[in-house]
């Protein structure tokens, strides 16, 4: 797989991959002297070292060979995540993708999804595996404010609303499950490579 070498100040190297994960398990499982800290994203992989142990050319020498492993997902194990399918938006993405809301719920429950990175808000995790069906734009106007819990989607990705906050994504849903609790250790659930599955719940 080709990668590209990114420079990010004097202490990290910016990896864009096609495989996020796969390329963390592998960078992780080679224990790189001087490596500190992995940080995934959407595309791209930041590597944060120690530079009174390496640099960032004997570090870019490494990663050009680095070959992605099938290893994260599983190792981090799958939360169940009940929803209460009664989003505003659900509806509307029926209507949108074609589907009657019966046949939406069912193919959102039906996908294994895993968290490929965080961002947004804490615990915020954006999580692939969508059916394409169901990859819809973002409303054109965000919402002041998403409860927490809140079950959505968004382009190729799922979520839940950790916390109140304002957005933009299409609300399919609900669910009790608190994804991030500062009085839990660690207070991200569904931190990278943890897989996800959707179940509906009555209300």
């Amino acid at each position: 797989m080709t990668v590209r070498l990114l420079p990010s100040g004097r202490r990290a190297v910016l990896v864009e991959t096609g495989d996020v994960l796969g390329f963390q398990a592998a960078v992780s499982r080679l224990g790189l002297d001087g490596v500190e800290e992995l940080v995934p994203a959407a595309r791209t992989l930041l590597v944060r070292f120690d530079p009174s142990v390496t640099d960032a050319g004997r570090l870019g020498e490494v990663l050009r060979h680095v070959s992605p492993v099938d290893s994260v997902a599983a190792e981090a194990g799958e939360v169940v995540v009940p929803v209460v399918y009664d989003g505003e938006d659900l509806a509307d993405v029926a209507a949108e993708t074609g589907l009657s809301v019966a046949a939406l719920i069912s193919r959102h429950t039906a996908g294994t999804y895993v968290s490929a990175f965080c961002g947004f808000a804490p615990g915020f995790a954006y999580l692939t595996g969508s059916d394409p069906a169901l990859h819809v734009s973002r409303r054109s106007s965000p919402r002041t404010r998403i409860p927490a819990g809140s079950v959505a989607i968004a382009g190729e990705y799922s979520a839940v609303y950790p916390s109140a906050s304002p957005g933009g994504w299409r609300l399919l849903g609900r669910t009790d499950v608190p994804v991030w609790d500062v009085e839990r250790d660690p207070p991200n659930l569904l931190p990278p490579g943890t897989r996800v599955r959707f179940t509906a719940v009555p209300s």
